[in-house]
């Protein structure tokens, strides 16, 4: 698939730009890029306009900053949408797209007639996942990114699936590894950085559409169901992990569509 690019700020962006209809706006995990999305954009293009973009520093998009937190990614979501001219969309957001997704909620919710979070969480990191975060920040640093991009891999996807998923987990891998070293360091502390985001689920007005794997061995579906209201749906992905984009392509199409159909 062709990607564009464009400059957004001191950030040259990557997207692909598919299908015409209501835009829908797709931001990928951790160390992951817009290439996550290739199983499910297919379909998700054939009635809408579909924009999957690569953070700063991941994918083929350039750095831009010497760090950068999970609000200035939001910033630069904002400024492609900007640039492209639109002012509503409905974003779902990967993990640490997640985070991003409930920082753009907050703070540009004008743009959005709904959102998103996919295998993520509006809690903040606790005391010892910080720890983590930095300690495997230290280790990117010092000993490269290798072993870390491997390991994350077999942890993102279900134990149950390591066979049948074993080309997507190489998939996941060369992707990490396309992420440079600043990037990964910068979403690692951008992502122990940041707040507890439950008001802003409390808060919307919107429709907002949860998911989570039966299987995710990252964030389980407590921490992603943590509020329930009338506007808020919930889908639980039998026989996913943290990657249903690549373990059940199909049920994660069928529950945004469901959702993009009640906005």
């Amino acid at each position: 698939m062709e990607s564009k690019k464009t400059e957004v700020g001191s950030t040259a962006v990557s997207y692909f730009d598919k299908g015409e209809g209501k835009t829908i706006v797709l931001i990928h995990g951790f160390a992951g890029s817009k290439l996550y999305w290739e199983k499910v954009l297919p379909d998700l293009s054939v009635n809408n306009r579909v924009i999957a973009i690569d953070l700063p520093g991941h994918g083929d998009s350039s750095m831009g900053f010497g760090k950068f937190s999970i609000e200035d990614l939001a910033g630069v979501i904002k400024g492609l949408l900007d640039k492209l001219g639109l002012k509503e969309v409905t974003m779902f957001g990967h993990s640490l797209g997640g985070y991003i997704t409930l920082a753009f909620a907050e703070r540009y919710p004008q743009y959005l007639n709904g959102f998103s979070l996919i295998h993520s969480t509006a809690n903040p990191d606790s005391d010892e996942a910080k720890a983590g975060r930095e300690t495997n920040a230290k280790k990117v640093l010092e000993e490269g990114m290798d072993s870390f991009i491997n390991g994350l891999s077999q942890k993102l996807f279900s134990p149950a699936n390591s066979e049948l998923n074993a080309h997507d987990i190489k998939t996941t891998v060369k992707i990490g590894m396309s992420t440079s070293i600043k990037g990964v360091v910068s979403a690692l502390l951008a992502m122990r950085d940041r707040p507890n985001r439950n008001y802003v689920l409390e808060d919307s007005r919107v429709p907002v559409l949860l998911v989570a794997g039966e299987q995710d061995q990252i964030i389980p579906p407590d921490k992603t169901f943590t509020i329930n209201k009338p506007n808020i749906q919930q889908v639980l992905i039998k026989g996913a992990g943290h990657m249903s984009m690549y373990e059940q392509p199909a049920e994660l199409v069928r529950a945004m569509e469901d959702f993009l159909a009640k906005i």
